[in-house]
């Protein structure tokens, strides 16, 4: 890989990844966003909503990446659709929030290159992170709030995300 090279190409899965969660979410009832793991833990809906408002948080807060105008988390300081229990979420608000923040990632992907990964940033007073240390926090972060989804699906009688099923052709 040459210094001046976009990384887009060597995060192509997680894109696929986003469009699988957003087909998982697209089709869910109110009732059904609503399902919990237990009755102290977020129901899908805040999951979803927690996912898409991190990549604003990180990219477009910490990063000052623009577009977070264009989501529904403008206010990139971190309050985000979780931290309002009493105001639940539609899918297509979900899908909308997922769309439209990937949208912010496809753009870092294709403009940052391998040279900026190691750029530092502070959050916070004494936190440093690098692109790269915040590039795989949220493909982690996305992996695994996927997967709590998935089992929650599943355990419900509803179809679970596979994230790394072949794509038909």
């Amino acid at each position: 890989m040459r210094d001046d090279e976009a990384v887009a190409r060597f995060y192509e899965g997680w894109a696929r990844q986003n469009s699988r969660l957003v087909e998982a979410l697209r089709p869910l009832t109110g009732e059904q966003l609503g399902l919990r793991a237990a009755a102290d833990k977020w129901p899908i809906w805040a999951i979803a909503g927690h996912t898409a408002g991190a990549r604003v948080y990180w990219l477009c807060g910490v990063f000052k990446e623009g577009g977070a105008e264009s989501t529904p988390f403008a206010d990139a300081s971190g309050f985000g659709w979780e931290d309002d229990p009493n105001t639940p979420r539609s899918a297509e608000e979900l899908v909308f929030a997922l769309e439209s923040s990937w949208k912010i990632v496809e753009r870092c992907l294709k403009r940052w290159t391998s040279s900026m990964l190691g750029d530092e940033y502070t959050r916070g007073t004494t936190q440093q992170h690098t692109r790269q240390s915040v590039l795989m926090r949220l493909i982690t972060h996305e992996a695994y709030h996927a997967g709590e989804i998935s089992q929650m699906l599943g355990v419900n009688g509803l179809p679970e995300i596979d994230l790394w099923r072949a794509d038909r052709s």
